[in-house]
């Protein structure tokens, strides 16, 4: 009888061992799940917020050209003129800007994790609007000549105001150089990822710890981070080394079992350090 009584007892902890690594196992694959979903919550998030930007953008686009078509019976008006040129001016540049940012849109969409037919769809709508507006502005723009509106010859001869231009143009084209060099140096950051031979071999890893000081920038990639936010690791071992907050990034596997670093916040992500060093195998 007491042979049976712990035999009993076996089974039923051997079962019970069973309940709990199925119920850990579930718990794993369920966190899993919801660190796929969260993401691509939050890459949808992203490329819907740039998307509904351009689409703004078109919004006062139309709005200023109806203000332009509304001035131009009165355009012999000096104040009227001045506001047709600055008017234009506005079209002019939210055209660039809204191209600028489609381009950044399709950058995004090609290194998500969303393959979306309709998304893409829409891009492309976005594009082709962006071209119907550009045509547009030239139309506007013949127009305009046709009424003898000298956008360019608002106030005083041509001779001085071409020359007003010229060196406007000119420290508007420094200032804005300046302005593209220190943003490019705020938003340029490094990584690379190797075996930890390689690492080593290139003087960036040492007794497994990152070796601080001026790094051989040859041997990393640069990238701007504001438009990247996938790095693909080529590996089905992935471990980082430099020091990046938890919760601005993921690693997550595709098909092959192979891990790609996703940056959720890049401000954040690379608040620390403008270097990303993976070790990997």
């Amino acid at each position: 009888m007491k042979k049976i009584i712990i035999m009993v007892a076996a089974v039923m902890m051997l079962a019970s061992c069973n309940e709990g690594f199925k119920t850990s196992s579930a718990d794993r694959e369920r966190d899993s799940l919801r660190n796929v979903i969260d993401q691509k919550d939050s890459e949808l998030n992203d490329l819907m917020g740039t998307f509904n930007e351009i689409q703004q953008g078109f919004d006062l686009i139309n709005e200023a050209e109806g203000r332009v078509n509304m001035m131009r019976m009165g355009a012999e008006n000096n104040g009227s003129a001045e506001n047709i040129r600055e008017n234009m001016q506005f079209i002019q540049e939210t055209l660039d800007e809204n191209k600028r940012k489609i381009e950044e849109l399709q950058s995004k969409l090609k290194s998500s994790s969303i393959n979306s037919a309709k998304l893409k769809e829409a891009i492309n709508g976005l594009t082709q609007q962006l071209a119907e507006k550009n045509a547009e502005l030239e139309t506007l723009r013949a127009q305009l000549a046709e009424k003898d509106v000298k956008i360019e010859e608002l106030t005083g001869t041509v001779s001085n105001l071409q020359e007003e231009n010229t060196q406007v143009k000119q420290q508007r084209d420094e200032t804005a150089q300046i302005a593209r060099n220190q943003d490019a140096q705020l938003n340029t950051a490094w990584y690379v990822f190797g075996t930890s031979k390689e690492l080593k071999a290139e003087g960036i890893l040492s007794k497994g710890e990152v070796l601080q000081g001026n790094y051989n920038k040859s041997y990393f990639t640069q990238i701007d981070i504001r438009k990247v936010s996938a790095i693909p690791l080529e590996s089905k071992s992935a471990s980082i080394l430099t020091n990046h907050p938890a919760g601005s990034y993921t690693l997550l596997k595709d098909s092959k079992g192979q891990y790609t670093l996703r940056i959720t916040d890049a401000a954040k992500f690379w608040s620390v350090s403008k270097y990303l060093v993976v070790k990997v195998k």
